[in-house]
């Protein structure tokens, strides 16, 4: 079945997967897919951008250096987990009937397919970007006065930091950190052609590359070329002046990945310190992978499969690039022309029109703000005009995610000093965060900012602020709810949704839920909100329950969902009950997908499709029909900060915020998401084998991605879409594609 989606009355793409008999599965395990293997998928998809020809060569050597880093913290956290798992015998089964075992003979099969694929599109890549002026890690590009200039390099810069060790019973083993790169040298002594082994670990301090000043890199360079030779490789051509006297045999770099999650007792008494210890630990963790040169000299394997203590299956050799994530770093190149056209998202219109006084502008009518088309620094100046003005008395924001370099964090250390009761609650269990958050919490208690660290087996993930304000008639709390972390440099890449509102009974549930992380008391008689992990999941069953009740009684039934993961089982039986109800269910997953859709007789009612773009979508947002025809007015429409996991609805605190002011319903539902629904030109189908596919239309494409770009925000399109001044989404009929 399918529709024909129309753009200011011009019908656009509105593609059907390709058609097939509906496959049939018996239950049990075969109706869901591996939640690992179908993360894999996701990375796939990611790594195929790095192909798309519709898309600059820098920003393609982007999403390669992309998929490598992806890789890397699945190895880290996925994959270590489950070794672990194995190695204590551990033989629970996954929601698809694979014991740990079992599931990490196919993932390494598949991940020697996705490194050979990395590679296979780094040589590509690589020749492209020659042609086109940047010669990564080619040597025979440079002038002999470029030699003179790395030399140097060499002896000032690089010299002085690294530290040969020589591999003998006189000296231990050295540690070789996570992700750490090092080399391996064979050398002989010329006085007594004995022969040693030396490592030289690669500091972290260093870059990857260095970039040959273009004057004396080539001829030609000078119009923009570019030239990165990796330090590497400057180690390897110099070595001999870090070792006189001997002869270099060979020499082979290796790179470690090590176990990097965090697992904390629930009877820590202290939070703070036993996070700063688990962080050290960290470091130390068993390793998981070691990557090496094809042709790397077989008596230093050995040695480092002893040393390192590794399993010779999570070896990984290439004659390509270690370390494909390095990439980011010539991504950086200042060549605009082999990059996306620049892109400044907009200031709210309906801020401006208020002259820039955020809480006039939510006072007159809720706001939804949609990044990162619209400029994440209204959130940083909601806590700004809070921490300056006079009648602002308390603010409350939860920090998940805040960055190195945070405007938020210092708008809520200004508050503090000036007199505002201001409360953080700072969650030190976001992965990789950790550190960064510890060092956050320190810096706003010694400014006088309560800084609560949440729960000890929960993480607190749900993306509030609440601002207390005294005015005429009293108390009035503001309130922004969103489904994206409090990050400066992420709502430039991520598609997140920023909704601000006064409504006196969002703010008396958002002081609850506080207050529960805080003080942990329990909510009681929530007006509006669903918080996880108390009733989210039930809310959501009780929606998807009155859609199978609609569609029992032949009312409208339909479902769409916008979400970064689904892998909970139970929610996936719901959804599967719906389709066999008759409910169509459409499905936004950008990531790991475990439901298994267009399977007669469980889930032929049901499609799913991933999006990868120039953005991350990272929004979760849901629709009920209610009985309606979809889109409409009278959906039910929720944003969350939860997607559908286990974690997220049973071991997370999560939001669940309903939509009911008209104007944000329409501009969420009939905007966001339907463009969401419509999209063609980045949209991939899930099959029922679990196999993806480039979503293919004989009609005019659309680009989600771009129809935002180019057009009002949200914040002003209520007025102009009434104008026509916006191209109105819609459906000619039946579902979206």
């Amino acid at each position: 079945m399918s529709s024909q989606p129309i753009i200011d009355e011009q019908p656009v793409s509105a593609a059907s997967p390709p058609s097939a008999p509906p496959a049939t599965v018996a239950p049990g395990g075969e109706a869901y897919f591996n939640r690992e293997l179908s993360w894999l998928a996701f990375n796939e998809r990611v790594l195929a951008e790095a192909c798309n020809e519709r898309y600059p060569l820098l920003e393609r050597l982007r999403f390669l250096s992309i998929s490598g880093s992806n890789l890397d913290e699945f190895m880290m956290i996925r994959v270590a987990g489950l070794v672990g798992q194995a190695q204590r015998g551990i033989d629970k089964q996954g929601i698809d009937g694979r014991t740990p075992t079992q599931q990490l003979s196919a993932i390494r099969q598949k991940l020697a397919e996705l490194s050979a694929r990395q590679q296979d599109i780094w040589r590509d890549l690589r020749q492209k970007l020659a042609d086109a002026g940047i010669h990564i890690a080619d040597e025979q590009r440079i002038k002999p006065a470029a030699h003179k200039w790395l030399k140097n390099y060499f002896v000032e810069e690089i010299l002085p930091v690294i530290t040969p060790q020589a591999l003998d019973p006189a000296h231990p083993f050295p540690f070789v950190h996570n992700e750490g790169l090092g080399l391996l040298f064979t050398l002989t002594r010329d006085a007594d052609k004995e022969q040693i082994m030396e490592m030289i670990l690669i500091p972290t301090a260093l870059p990857r590359f260095v970039r040959v000043p273009a004057d004396i890199a080539e001829q030609g360079a000078e119009a923009g070329g570019a030239i990165y030779i990796s330090i590497a490789s400057l180690i390897q051509r110099y070595a001999k002046k870090l070792f006189p006297g001997f002869t270099i045999k060979g020499d082979g770099l290796f790179r470690v990945l090590r176990d990097s999650d965090i697992e904390i007792e629930e009877e820590a008494e202290d939070l703070v310190r036993t996070f700063r210890s688990a962080i050290q630990r960290r470091r130390r963790g068993q390793v998981i992978q070691l990557e090496l040169e094809e042709d790397f000299d077989p008596q230093g394997e050995a040695i480092l499969l002893e040393q390192l203590d590794v399993n010779e299956a999570a070896v990984i050799k290439t004659d390509g690039m270690i370390g494909i994530d390095g990439l980011a770093e010539v991504v950086d190149e200042d060549r605009p022309d082999l990059k996306f056209d620049a892109y400044s998202p907009r200031y709210p219109e309906r801020i401006r029109e208020h002259d820039g006084d955020a809480f006039s502008a939510i006072r007159e009518k809720d706001i939804v703000i949609h990044h990162p088309y619209e400029s994440f620094e209204v959130v940083v100046d909601f806590i700004r005009q809070a921490a300056a003005d006079p009648d602002v008395v308390a603010i409350k924001q939860t920090l998940y995610r805040a960055g190195s370099q945070s405007a938020v964090i210092n708008a809520l250390i200004e508050a503090a000093e000036n007199g505002k009761s201001v409360t953080a609650v700072v969650e030190l269990k976001a992965r990789f965060d950790e550190e960064q958050n510890l060092k956050w919490g320190t810096k706003l208690e010694r400014a006088g900012v309560q800084v609560i660290y949440g729960f000890t087996d929960w993480k607190t993930h749900a993306k509030v602020a609440m601002v207390v304000r005294r005015e005429e008639k009293g108390f009035r709390t503001y309130c922004h709810f969103g489904t994206g972390n409090y990050h400066p440099v992420t709502a430039k890449i991520y598609t997140d949704m920023s909704f601000f509102t006064a409504n006196p009974k969002l703010g008396r549930d958002a002081a609850k839920m506080m207050n529960f992380v805080t003080g942990y008391v329990e909510p009681h008689e929530l007006e509006m909100l669903s918080i996880a992990p108390l009733d989210l999941r039930e809310e959501i069953y009780r929606r998807i329950d009155a859609e199978i009740a609609n569609a029992k009684k032949g009312k409208p039934a339909a479902i769409w969902m916008k979400c970064n993961q689904i892998t909970d089982q139970d929610m996936i039986d719901r959804l599967y009950t719906a389709s066999s109800a008759g409910v169509q269910v459409e499905l936004v997953v950008r990531g790991i997908c475990c439901l298994r859709p267009g399977v007669e007789g469980l889930s032929e009612n049901i499609r799913v499709k991933s999006i990868i773009g120039r953005f991350l979508e990272h929004s979760r947002i849901f629709a009920f029909a209610n009985g309606r025809a979809m889109p409409g007015p009278g959906a039910a429409l929720y944003i969350s900060s939860a997607d559908l996991m286990e974690r997220n609805l049973d071991r997370r605190v999560e939001a669940l915020i309903p939509i009911k002011n008209r104007t944000v319903h329409d501009q969420i539902l009939q905007q966001v998401l339907l463009a969401n629904m419509l999209d063609t030109e980045q949209s991939w189908w899930l099959h029922a084998d679990g196999s993806y596919s480039r979503v293919e239309t004989d009609s005019k494409p659309f680009n989600c991605h771009r129809y935002f770009m180019t057009n009002p925000s949200l914040s002003g399109r209520g007025g102009a879409l009434e104008a026509g001044a916006v191209p109105k989404l819609s459906l000619r009929r039946g579902r979206a594609g």
